[in-house]
């Protein structure tokens, strides 16, 4: 459903969310090391993220990245739309031509009504889920979750 990329990114903004606290950097070989995942693709990530104003940086030899706003500003959505685009919200689950998600003189496709009320609920909870909720649900099971 999500992009690995965008996989990623959340779970970076969950690590720096986690563990970056008074507005403190960390580099990125610690966080790309940390979630094991390449540091030349991680930071393409994260100055995406930057670009957006989620996350914050400062460059130089104590230089590192932040989150750009409190992490109950961050929600799943807001992610999401700066990775992935806001494709998997807004247009036909099949991708035929012409569904009225897409066009409106379409007809509905044949998933049309029952995954317009599934994506409704996706967007609710992509909206409604913050990276402090995530944080704060992970509480007790930081050993189930493999950030």
């Amino acid at each position: 459903m999500l992009s690995n990329t965008c996989k990623y990114a959340i779970r970076a903004l969950i690590y720096l969310g986690k563990f970056s606290e008074n507005g403190e950097k960390i580099g990125i070989k610690k966080i790309a090391g940390d979630l094991d995942i390449p540091t030349p693709f991680l930071g393409k990530i994260l100055q995406n993220l930057v670009k957006q104003k989620i996350l914050s940086s400062t460059k130089g030899p104590n230089g590192g990245f932040g989150l750009g706003k409190p992490a109950e500003e961050i929600s799943l959505y807001d992610i999401v739309k700066t990775i992935d685009g806001e494709d998997f919200f807004k247009n036909c689950l099949i991708s035929l031509e012409p569904c009225s998600t897409n066009h409106a003189n379409g007809k509905p496709c044949a998933v049309h009504g029952r995954f317009s009320e599934v994506r409704n609920e996706l967007m609710e909870f992509y909206s409604q889920t913050s990276i402090a909720k995530i944080i704060g649900d992970m509480k007790g099971h930081e050993e189930l979750i493999k950030l």
